[in-house]
Parts: C-alpha cells; structure tokens; sequence
C-alpha cells in the first residue's frame, strides 16, 4: 500500500492531493472514498472517454477533448461537491438537536465529556457519528481538545464549526459555554427559517418553468388545432378547383 501511495504522489502534484484530502474529508468519517481512489477514477476515466470518443466519432479531435473535460469537471462535482453540500443541509438541520440536548446536560452541572457522551447516547445521525470519532480518539490518548480540533476538519458548516471552536476553547480555558450555545443555536433556528422562505420563495419560478415547456405548447394545440385542421382539408378541394379538364373540344 506504502509503494501504491508512493507511486500515486509521483503522478500527481502534491497541491492537487492536498485539495482533493481537504474536499473528502468534509465527507465525514463514514465515507468510503480515500483520495487516491477518486483521484485514480478520474484521470483514468478520463483518458478511456478521451480514447473512445477519438476512435468512434468522426469529429473526435472536437468532442474528445470537450467529453473528456466534462466528465473530469462532473465526476468532481457529482461524487465530492454535491455530496458536501448534501451533508452540510443535513449536519445543520440535526445540530439543533444535538446542541440543544447537549446544551441542557451542561446545565445540569456536567462536564463537556459527560455531556458529549449523554447527548450521543440520545441522538443518532452524522453529527453524532462525528463526536463519536472524537470520544474514541479521546480513548485513544488524545485530549478533547485536540480531537476536537481534528473533527473541525471533517464539518463543512461554518455555523457547526463556530460552536466547535467554542467547545474547544470552553473546555481549555473551563469557562462557560452555556449562553454561547443558546446563541449559536438561535442563529442556526433563524438560518433554518431563511432557508425555508427561500425555498418557499422559488416554488413560484419552478412552476413558470413547467408551465412554459408543457402547459403552453398544450394551450397552443387546442388553440390552434382546429385552424390547422381546417386548412389540411381546404388544401386537396383547392387543387381540385384550379386542375383543367383534361376532356379537349375539337
């Protein structure tokens, strides 16, 4: 494996591993995509394409290069960039949960690793599968701290990545975190409520774009239906009118 990843860092540039590391690791833990495999799938997905569509199409020195471009811009965006996105909806719509039974177990007097662990025991989800990485990694050897700081890497909501900060300096400074976390969690409700008028908000221009490509065009064949009918038939009676006979007086 040491020799693959050897080999695999003598291909690509160092910059591009780095950028493609970063994107995964906002996957979060569960994901089965590793670096090098994505980056492998790309540049050999793209050279087939490329090879195929030179080949089989007589204006492939245009459409392989064009097809090839694609698919390496696509497969980035359909296995990385949507995914991340996806899950940054999905983390912020559970972190109001997690943080508000959280929040509620630190009041009752507990510390943050009590109330980390009464709060994961209550709620599933990717968030929790998260702050699950950081217990083992705490059981491990490493502080809460540090842990905590490495989990930040794994979150693609700046608003989930504030409330982390916020844990990581409370637990190592001991101060509280109380009011702070009531805060970020009425921004993350009034966030939640934005989101959903602007979804309300595009339903309008969705239905606009339905109803031109099939209600319009359905509205014009009704309307226009019966004058194109009409004029099939006037068509063969007209012919008729304008042919001569062909019975000749002599």
């Amino acid at each position: 494996m040491n020799e693959e990843n050897y080999i695999e860092k003598k291909i690509y540039r160092h910059k591009t591993i780095e950028e493609v590391k970063k994107k995964i690791n906002l996957l979060g833990v569960s994901t089965k995509l590793t670096t090098f495999n994505f980056l492998n799938l790309r540049l050999i997905g793209t050279i087939i394409i490329f090879i195929l569509v030179l080949y089989f199409s007589d204006f492939g020195y245009i459409l392989a290069p064009l097809t090839s471009l694609l698919y390496y811009i696509g497969i980035t965006h359909i296995l990385i960039d949507e995914k991340i996105k996806i899950r940054r909806k999905k983390l912020e719509s559970e972190a109001l949960t997690f943080f508000e039974i959280l929040t509620l177990s630190l009041e009752t007097g507990r510390n943050l690793m009590d109330a980390l662990e009464i709060t994961i025991a209550s709620t599933s989800g990717e968030l929790v599968n998260e702050f699950k990485e950081v217990l083992k990694s705490v059981k491990y050897g490493k502080s809460l701290t540090e842990s905590l700081e490495d989990m930040h890497d794994n979150i693609p909501s700046d608003t989930i990545n504030n409330i982390i900060l916020s844990l990581t300096q409370a637990n190592l400074y001991g101060s509280s975190i109380i009011k702070s976390l009531y805060n970020q969690l009425d921004y993350l409700r009034e966030k939640r409520k934005l989101e959903v008028k602007a979804e309300i908000s595009k339903i309008p221009i969705k239905i606009s774009i339905i109803s031109v490509f099939f209600f319009v065009p359905l509205v014009l064949i009704i309307i226009l239906g019966p004058v194109l009918l009409a004029l099939t038939k006037a068509e063969p009676s007209s012919k008729n009118t304008l042919t001569p006979s062909t019975n000749n007086t002599w």
